[in-house]
């Protein structure tokens, strides 16, 4: 076992060649991987007891012999209740409001609203994010303070609150019947949590900068996904746009290379916990557009997901003792109580304002909002919390979003030119 341990605490420095920064040599427990598979294990103790429920209810042909009072429960929570949507847009959103030319005011005025409270939600959030995971709290004179290190509570968070706003949105609001099985939504949420998770934890190794570079280069994984299992085709300007991307990406890592320091280097373990928050972000999306196929809300798919979220985080917090210590830091530094708090509402709102943006005004124009929602956290990090980044890096990051406007209009175009194609003809599948 002690073996076992000391390779799992070496693994950083064999990766990187450098010293493991003081902050993460406290215990071996604090090493990220060791982490990951102990709520891993957490998760587990609630999926395997779950999954084998799930098959001997399906064995036992329950939907036809069960009776009782638990019946309509687990009716719900494994079989559903309806049958899949034919058209896979059913359901999943209302019907976007076309503006008129005696609402344009009040359509200006919608759009500065959803724009507005985009930027605020989001900002403030990674504002937030940072500061929790790369500061510490309680630091005096004599007294170096101390970090916040479960990222797991974090989410956890986040989760509740977001968990609570949508169920008190379904309650007050007319929703569609809900007909998947609830159990479906586990998935989506088990992959969301860890994506959460990984970036909460990158912003141990690597600048926020770099992460939100990260994030916007991750079409470039995806198309390559998409040729070799999917073999889908691309058009010549995505492949021009993934290019400019991974130049502009580059250019940032470079010039940030000879003025690194201990706390914002690029290390092995930050590219790990990168690829895997793609990844399992990657997985959630799509598993939410499969889900769509029934006839749901977009609230109800958020309320759906964070059910099962909240369960699965409480759950390995309880079992790791975790919960009752991350309370009592909340206990000892107030300070961390108003950023969880004001954390977990800035994700929850930006959620409700993300499914209005899209139903108001469609995908495009949300991206766009967030594609500039990138761009000013990355100046308010270097600002607030002072990264340094060269002429050279500040040309890559300017590639980089030009690349993603370019994408978002050529992608625009090309919407409006398939309406306009003949009945027989499909347009090449985009990402």
């Amino acid at each position: 076992r002690f073996c076992l341990l000391h390779v799992l605490v070496s693994l950083p420095r064999m990766a990187t060649g450098e010293e493991i920064p003081p902050a993460l040599q406290d215990s071996w427990g604090d090493f990220w991987l060791f982490r990951f598979f102990v709520n891993a294990a957490g998760y587990a103790s609630i999926v395997v007891p779950g999954f084998l429920l799930i098959q001997y209810f399906k064995r036992r042909n329950y939907l036809e012999t069960g009776r009782g009072i638990c019946f309509p429960v687990i009716k719900s929570c494994v079989f559903g209740s309806e049958v899949k949507s034919v058209h896979p847009d059913d359901g999943s959103l209302p019907p976007r409001a076309e503006p008129t030319e005696s609402s344009t005011a009040r359509q200006v005025f919608k759009l500065l609203f959803c724009a507005a409270g985009l930027q605020a939600s989001y900002l403030t959030w990674g504002v937030l994010q940072e500061r929790v995971m790369t500061r510490t709290y309680g630091a005096t004179e004599t007294d170096p303070g101390e970090k916040f290190k479960d990222s797991q509570f974090l989410v956890f968070m986040n989760r509740i609150l977001a968990f609570t706003v949508a169920g008190l949105y379904c309650a007050l609001t007319k929703q569609p019947r809900h007909g998947a099985p609830m159990y479906k939504y586990s998935f989506a949420s088990l992959s969301n949590i860890l994506s959460s998770w990984c970036q909460y934890e990158a912003l141990k190794y690597i600048s926020f900068p770099t992460q939100v570079l990260a994030k916007a280069s991750k079409v470039i994984p995806v198309m390559m996904m998409g040729k070799l299992v999917s073999r889908k085709s691309y058009e010549y300007w995505e492949y021009l746009t993934a290019a400019l991307i991974s130049v502009g990406v580059s250019m940032f890592l470079l010039s940030s290379a000879p003025n690194r320091h201990v706390s914002t280097v690029t290390t092995f373990s930050g590219i790990i916990l990168l690829a895997g928050y793609i990844i399992f972000d990657s997985f959630t999306s799509n598993w939410q557009d499969a889900l769509f196929t029934y006839k749901m809300s977009p609230v109800q798919m958020m309320f759906g997901v964070n059910v099962f979220s909240c369960l699965f985080t409480v759950g390995s917090l309880l079992e790791q003792g975790a919960l009752l210590e991350s309370v009592h830091f909340m206990a000892r530094h107030s300070e961390f109580t108003a950023h969880a708090v004001l954390l977990s509402v800035c994700s929850a709102c930006g959620q409700l304002f993300i499914f209005y943006t899209i139903n108001q005004f469609g995908a495009a124009v949300f991206t766009i909002i967030m594609t500039l929602r990138q761009a000013f956290a990355i100046l308010l990090s270097c600002l607030i919390y002072g990264h340094t980044v060269t002429v050279v890096g500040g040309l890559g990051i300017a590639v980089v979003f030009m690349a993603l406007f370019l994408r978002v209009y050529a992608r625009n175009r090309m919407k409006k030119r398939s309406k306009k194609l003949p009945p027989g003809e499909t347009p090449v599948q985009k990402v």
